[in-house]
């Protein structure tokens, strides 16, 4: 058999046509809901189809099993562990990250809409995941900590980037104080990322080195902060992947898209990837499957969102709230900086480093060339996949 010849530029162009269209969302209505709230803003997968996600407007951690929506299989509520001031109590939970045996959360640490202090959203703090013959569940695990602020405040190394301005401002004013993102690194710290402030238009990532001890009632110890550019946006969620990192980053106040990108831990310029399908979805937390290479979870914050032609938020009946998600298959990250033969280990292999990489200069990030985002809809990532 003859084949006809095709030329190479051809060939190379239609490749690269393939790889970078764009995958679209499955239609809504395959994709379940999730009930008893609506806010969602942090969330971590304790099996292959149970995901724990908190909600910044009460202090309830709820689990829900992925492929049924629907409303909660168990919740644990966080009142009497966190120690909390009787006005106001709402924590505003906003970041959550695994780290060895604990899921560490954290809440907004700034003021209200209107600028008043709430003491309470101050609250750093962890949970153990115990196995039961019923599945996991949450317990609070040591306690809470309430002076990170007041020792990034007091840190040397943080006192250019505004943060003692932010924090006396609301939290989605220009310059307002507000953390929305917790991740684990390699060496075992915890990356604390910023919504807002973003220092000269900048976001802000803080390590948190000793997240242990802290929740056991020792001082909390800082790494060097660092300035990712993201194109002004903030930090709306972070995740590990690999050695490195990726970044839900999002706008510091209510108006703006949301855009996903790749970043190494260092000052290099991280690379953007390219997602369509999120409309009318408002992105807050990525939410990493544990069994499924590349794939995530992305829970939509839908407060705002009309439900019986009112917002969510707003719904005085509980089983009426609801919050939906979405998957999306990412694509494997490319070779280390440096390394354009691909001849190096992988990040997933690489050793952890015990200190820092070196920063250096940030860099505008790269905007995607490359291979999209594929976007799927719930239900379950891999009915096969058990407890």
């Amino acid at each position: 058999m003859r084949f006809a010849r095709v030329p190479f530029w051809r060939l190379a162009a239609a490749i690269a046509l393939a790889a970078v269209a764009p995958a679209r969302a499955a239609g809504p209505d395959a994709a379940p809901v999730f009930s008893g709230m609506c806010d969602a803003s942090a969330g971590v997968f304790l099996a292959a189809d149970l995901v724990a996600v908190a909600n910044d407007e009460d202090n309830v951690l709820r689990i829900y099993d992925v492929r049924k929506g629907g409303t909660p299989a168990k919740e644990l509520d966080l009142d009497a562990f966190l120690r909390l001031e009787e006005k106001h109590p709402e924590v505003d939970l906003e970041g959550a990250a695994l780290l060895a045996d604990r899921i560490y959360w954290i809440g907004s640490h700034g003021r209200n809409k209107d600028g008043k202090l709430r003491p309470n959203r101050r609250r750093l703090f962890a949970t153990g995941i115990e196995r039961t013959d019923a599945g996991p569940r949450l317990a609070p695990a040591g306690r809470a900590y309430s002076a990170l602020l007041d020792d990034m405040l007091a840190d040397a190394r943080l006192a250019g980037l505004g943060l003692k301005e932010a924090s006396a401002l609301p939290p989605k004013a220009p310059g307002g104080l507000n953390i929305e993102a917790l991740c684990a690194a390699p060496d075992g710290a915890l990356l604390v990322g910023f919504r807002n402030p973003t220092p000269k238009g900048k976001a802000l990532v803080v390590p948190l080195l000793n997240p242990a001890a802290a929740v056991e009632g020792r001082r909390a110890e800082l790494g060097e902060p660092q300035l990712i550019e993201l194109g002004g946006l903030g930090i709306r969620d972070m995740t590990r992947e690999g050695q490195g990192y990726l970044i839900l980053a999002g706008p510091t106040g209510e108006e703006g898209g949301f855009r996903l990108f790749r970043w190494d831990g260092t000052g290099a310029a991280p690379s953007e990837i390219a997602v369509e399908g999120l409309e009318g979805y408002s992105p807050e937390a990525l939410v990493p499957h544990p069994s499924v290479p590349g794939r995530h979870l992305v829970l939509s914050d839908d407060g705002t969102r009309p439900v019986g032609g009112v917002p969510c938020k707003t719904v005085r009946d509980p089983r009426a709230r609801q919050f939906r998600g979405v998957w999306i298959d990412l694509p494997a990250a490319g070779p280390p900086a440096g390394d354009a033969a691909g001849s190096g280990p992988a990040p997933s292999q690489a050793p952890p480093s015990s200190t820092p990489p070196t920063p250096r200069p940030p860099q505008p990030p790269a905007r995607s060339s490359g291979p999209s985002a594929s976007i799927r809809s719930i239900p379950s990532p891999n009915p096969g996949l058990s407890h």
